[in-house]
């Protein structure tokens, strides 16, 4: 089972942001905490409870394999993969029907710059599993454009999946690692834990108070444009909320023949991936998934659209960094 957790290589988008539990060095005598490899990053689970460590590791490695078997990209034998090779007899699980309806709604939000079709774009710019830089020319961008588009794929009344193309390519990485935050942390309050953090790639879904203070579970943002001594963006309390971030700081790769650079984060509209002057975003919200996906997408929209989008959402509040006449300058929302 080890090896089936850790070949579930979800992009992770904040390699750049590191997201620190504050709080002082004793431990509490209730408090567990677990830590493992999980979806190609790690993970770090802090909870109080009187059940044998053991026995909740064992709950969670289940709940890690059943997630990997329906939504990982990176197995070949998953759902979402048979799925992309144009399977369409497969009926999915309630957890694949979970994802597709928060991915439908966070598309129709958005206007369509949140969009898991975009997956065909990822592969061909090199992004994907297991894959190298690749330069994308005129012809072959809209030929992958017409692979590209929510509206073109159905979750069927029998659980299966309807695409308009066989060759469409759905890819939940963007929300994905965040629905697994969630899981973790209803499988926890499922066992009567009522204070716990679970932190999967830095995505964090904090509940209750830290045993170790007694209040909101404190995080610290780390700045990505730090020198050589340590700088915090922010520190936050989060009290039953969560937080992901994105960014293309140090998500990118660069052509040695032309010098461009290529960031991960892809327009699904016009199927580009070049430098914006978003930098980074992070994303408070009730549950992880959302607050997962809204990262993502405010990362390719224009920053005006999304500041207004997220303004106008009295559950969602979010952290910009944006680069300006060669200056980089923090933007938050006012919840934040």
């Amino acid at each position: 089972m080890q090896l089936i957790l850790t070949d579930f290589k979800l992009s992770s988008s904040i390699w750049w942001i590191i997201l620190l539990i504050l709080s002082c060095k004793e431990t509490s005598s209730t408090e567990k905490k677990l830590d493992g490899l999980a979806l190609g990053t790690t993970y770090s689970i802090k909870y109080t409870s009187q059940i044998p460590e053991r026995q909740v590791q064992k709950g969670i490695d289940s709940l890690l394999y059943l997630l990997n078997k329906s939504l990982s990209t990176y197995l070949p034998n998953s759902d979402i993969s048979k799925i992309n090779r144009g399977d369409t007899l497969l009926i999915v699980d309630n957890h694949f029907r979970k994802v597709f309806k928060k991915a439908t709604a966070l598309w129709k939000a958005t206007s369509g710059y949140f969009d898991p079709t975009v997956g065909s774009l990822v592969n061909a710019y090199g992004f994907g599993p297991g894959q190298s830089l690749s330069i994308v020319n005129r012809y072959q961008l809209d030929s992958l454009l017409l692979l590209t588009g929510w509206e073109k794929i159905r979750l069927l009344p029998n659980g299966t999946i309807e695409k308009q193309h066989p060759d469409i390519y759905v890819d939940f990485n963007a929300l994905a690692k965040g629905y697994v935050v969630d899981i973790i942390g209803r499988y926890l309050s499922e066992l009567g834990h009522s204070n716990y953090m679970v932190e999967i790639g830095g995505e964090i879904l904090a509940y209750g108070k830290s045993p170790k203070t007694n209040q909101p579970w404190k995080i610290a943002i780390d700045d990505p444009l730090q020198g050589s001594q340590r700088k915090f963006i922010q520190t936050l309390y989060l009290k039953n909320q969560a937080l992901a971030s994105s960014g293309n700081y140090r998500k990118f790769r660069i052509d040695p023949n032309t010098g461009e650079r290529y960031v991960h984060s892809i327009n699904p509209i016009t199927g580009l991936c070049t430098a914006s002057k978003i930098l980074s975003t992070s994303v408070k919200a009730p549950d992880c998934m959302t607050a997962d996906a809204w990262a993502t997408a405010l990362m390719v929209m224009p920053f005006k659209m999304g500041k207004q989008l997220i303004d106008n959402d009295p559950e969602l509040e979010a952290l910009w960094i944006v680069n300006e006449n060669e200056k980089n300058k923090i933007i938050s929302s006012e919840g934040f």
